[in-house]
């Protein structure tokens, strides 16, 4: 096993299992380090025991380190392996066959926005974990604390994934945006920019206590602007810690609406999310969505959370062949596309 790699298979690991944001960050840092140093140096260091003078390496980072550069998988990560033997999730035969036939994740997050990784490594992990295709769905700038992308850098991200596909082979780097839905239901984004993208997750963030016929009327309009594809987790509700209450609203005439234009109810997969709530997803089965089966994943290890999803699909009887991200993507494509 090499040093970047071990690094890396740690820093997953720690993700994935939703570890402190600092430890994380510590293996991320380090392997930025060494990727970009020439592996004689650092084999140099190594001998000499001089891996911890190296600005973004630490006591343990290095010691993960040195064990790689000596050929041994390094014991923080022989640990990680020993207590992480079993899935995140117990499918049943079901929910087996289901995350099977799932392509892609239409809802992630990079650094450019409140992420903590960059595109590329984003993309890498994907493609590992048998991904045929990523959206990035990066914060819309009304999201300032999330560093949500004016249209300026939304711009700019637009070349680097352009740039990047050439190198990706079969693998589909797809363009996108979480965006607000804003108090009256328009998105925070310019309509030129959105047409660009070939994702758009619509999503409330702010003033989850709206009166409901208020809320009711802001998603309405937000699903039939001809720009969205996704309603990203519509109660808005987190399930642990402190946890919030699922914002109010008229469920029905939401999904009626959401089945009417064709635009998918995300069921996402974030453990601390998990929305919407069975009483609601079985709601819009049997309102006739499509649904989004999505990680929403802010670091590469996340996008392992499709478990989650799945679970609750099969326990709300979700159709297979409803669920967009088990399309291919040229289906997937067609679908965004679609006349509005």
């Amino acid at each position: 096993m090499d040093p970047l790699t071990a690094l890396r298979q740690i820093a997953f690991r720690l993700e994935r299992t939703r570890a402190s944001t600092y430890r994380v960050q510590a293996f991320r840092t380090a392997a930025d380090v060494v990727a970009r140093m020439d592996p004689k140096i650092l084999k140099a260091r190594t001998r000499a025991g001089a891996l911890h003078e190296i600005t973004g390496i630490g006591e343990v980072t290095g010691t993960a380190i040195a064990e790689a550069v000596r050929g041994e998988v390094p014991s923080y990560l022989r640990r990680l392996e020993a207590e992480q033997t079993g899935p995140l999730v117990d499918l049943d035969r079901d929910g087996q066959a289901l995350l099977a036939t799932l392509q892609g994740d239409l809802h992630s997050h990079s650094d450019w926005s409140d992420g903590g990784s960059p595109i590329e490594e984003m993309v890498v992990t994907a493609i590992e974990l048998g991904h045929t295709y990523l959206a990035l769905t990066d914060h819309s700038p009304r999201l300032k604390v999330a560093h949500g992308l004016t249209s300026e850098r939304l711009e700019r991200q637009l070349a680097v994934i352009e740039g990047l596909r050439p190198r990706l082979g079969s693998f589909r780097l797809l363009s996108g945006i979480e965006v607000d839905i804003l108090d009256d239901g328009t998105l925070d984004q310019t309509p030129q920019m959105l047409g660009r993208l070939d994702v758009v997750v619509a999503s409330v963030h702010s003033k989850l206590k709206m009166e409901p016929q208020a809320m009711t009327r802001r998603m309405v309009r937000a699903i039939r602007d001809p720009h969205t594809d996704i309603l990203g987790h519509c109660t808005g509700r987190l399930v642990t810690g402190r946890g919030r209450p699922q914002s109010r609203f008229d469920a029905r005439e939401v999904f009626e609406a959401c089945a009417q234009t064709g635009v998918a109810v995300e069921i996402n997969s974030r453990p601390e999310r998990l929305d919407p709530p069975s009483e609601l997803l079985n709601l819009a089965v049997d309102c006739g969505c499509l649904f989004s089966i999505d990680t929403d994943a802010h670091a590469p290890g996340q996008l392992d959370w499709r478990p989650y999803g799945v679970a609750k699909a099969v326990e709300c009887g979700v159709p297979a062949e409803r669920i967009v991200t088990t399309w291919d993507v040229d289906r997937l494509l067609e679908w965004t596309n679609r006349p509005r």
